[in-house]
């Protein structure tokens, strides 16, 4: 296998599972809908209209754009590592390619969503290709995040200056698939490249 097939499978893949775990969320849970499956791990529909943790900066409309240029310049780099075919090993190529696909996944989202879906709400869950058309114009889709891990919940120790006495909730954000190829992604390069 060639190091351009291994990262196109490789990005066809995980954009296929991210894609899916998306779309069934929207498509079957209302906005603050949650699953307990252990109570450390949780699925937690919400929609985030900006970047990681939900930051807004400078608009939607900047974020989307800044987005689409990151792709592709992720893209270019992918093609170009893909074509010095002795040079890298099969697992940086594979890093860059999850990289590239969790971003894909997201913008997926932002550029489509608001078109193909219907608003999710509270009471209500997203219908696919409504007759009324989506909630937002192309560029301004929000992104689903799902994965939410509360490894503690609890109050903090009275002891402890300035946070004592307060509730706390160690890893609070709620992310998806797609954040999760990023993450490990740029993880294995830090760690091994």
């Amino acid at each position: 296998m060639t190091k351009r097939q291994i990262a196109f499978l490789s990005i066809f893949l995980v954009l296929i599972i991210d894609q899916a775990s998306k779309i069934w969320i929207k498509t079957h849970f209302t906005l603050g809908e949650s699953v307990v499956i252990f109570p450390w791990f949780r699925i937690l529909f919400i929609e985030n209209n900006g970047m990681a943790f939900g930051i807004e900066i400078l608009g939607k409309l900047f974020l989307s754009l800044f987005r689409v240029v990151a792709i592709a310049v992720i893209g270019y780099y992918l093609y170009r590592l893909t074509q010095r075919a002795v040079r890298y090993k099969n697992g940086f190529v594979i890093c860059i390619s999850l990289i590239f696909a969790g971003a894909m996944g997201n913008i997926i989202d932002s550029l489509f969503y608001g078109l193909i879906f219907s608003e999710s709400t509270f009471y209500t869950v997203a219908t696919f290709m409504p007759e009324g058309g989506g909630y937002a114009p192309f560029l301004y889709g929000k992104v689903v995040d799902m994965l939410y891990f509360p490894l503690y919940e609890g109050f903090l120790p009275q002891w402890l200056p300035i946070w004592g006495g307060d509730f706390f909730v160690f890893f609070r954000p709620v992310f998806n698939l797609a954040d999760s190829y990023i993450t490990i992604g740029v993880l294995i390069l830090l760690l091994f490249y």
